[in-house]
């Protein structure tokens, strides 16, 4: 008896990531080229404007000391982005019924859509530590928590745009988040400062900030310079990885505004 084919248990998942990838490369100037270059112009301005007026913070230079939190900060909207836009879109020109017909598991579109979103954050994220390499120098003395923070991050944030993409029901909802959330917690959570710069009750608001964590593990991983543990910083960014993971998964199974 000729015994049947195994059926690769991942063939779904990859097939959804590869489609997922290759629409984001379609359009390279808008989703890698464009967000390098804000994330470039945010290191010129403030790392050479503000960098030489500014002598070393947590000893090292003011314009070293900016990379993490920038890297940072594109993992965060490019993973965001990528998913809560793809799946929006799909939702709005009802073609995600050509999704939920076919015979994939939601465990495997979750995986799909979440791989591609890190594919995307990893690869800005890489350029963008390689742009500021250039002006700063490659250091980079903890290798592999850098990649395990950027890909932590990078889930988290792609599982949010997911579990935003399936509530929201207009463009204007897709945007609250990263608008009126996300941004304003990144950029007062120590991308362009340190917490020693800050007056002890602003330190104390800045604690409550749970992005001051993240940054604080890749400053870490990028710089060996934390205000923070490193076991809290990434202890809290599996914590949320796996949470937003799990509600992502969830709404996916209940059909959350997808049949509807």
């Amino acid at each position: 008896m000729v015994s049947a084919d195994p059926v690769d248990p991942t063939l779904g998942a990859r097939t959804l990531y590869r489609k997922e990838v290759k629409r984001f490369l379609r359009v390279p100037g808008q989703t890698v080229l464009s967000p390098l270059i804000t994330t470039a112009l945010y290191f010129l301005v403030f790392g050479y404007s503000l960098g030489g007026r500014l002598r070393e913070v947590d000893g090292v230079s003011y314009s070293r000391f900016l990379v993490p939190g920038l890297v940072m900060l594109s993992l965060i909207n490019n993973s965001f982005l990528n998913t809560s836009s793809s799946l929006f879109i799909m939702k709005l020109q009802g073609t995600v019924v050509d999704l939920l017909v076919t015979p994939l598991s939601y465990l495997e579109i979750l995986g799909g859509f979440v791989g591609a979103g890190c594919t995307r954050a990893l690869l800005v994220g890489v350029l963008t530590w390689g742009t500021a390499a250039l002006f700063v120098g490659p250091a980079l003395p903890h290798p592999f928590l850098a990649l395990a923070a950027a890909f932590l991050v990078s889930a988290c944030f792609a599982a949010c745009g997911l579990i935003v993409a399936l509530w929201a029901d207009k463009f204007e909802q897709v945007n609250f988040l990263p608008t009126f959330v996300i941004t304003p917690l990144t950029f007062l959570g120590g991308v362009f400062y340190s917490a020693t710069m800050l007056s002890p009750r602003f330190q104390a608001l800045l604690h409550l900030n749970p992005i001051y964590y993240l940054i604080e593990a890749m400053r870490f991983a990028l710089i060996g310079r934390s205000h923070v543990p490193p076991a809290t910083g990434f202890g809290l960014m599996a914590l949320l990885a796996v949470a937003m993971l799990g509600v992502a998964l969830e709404l996916l199974r209940r059909g959350y505004k997808l049949r509807t």
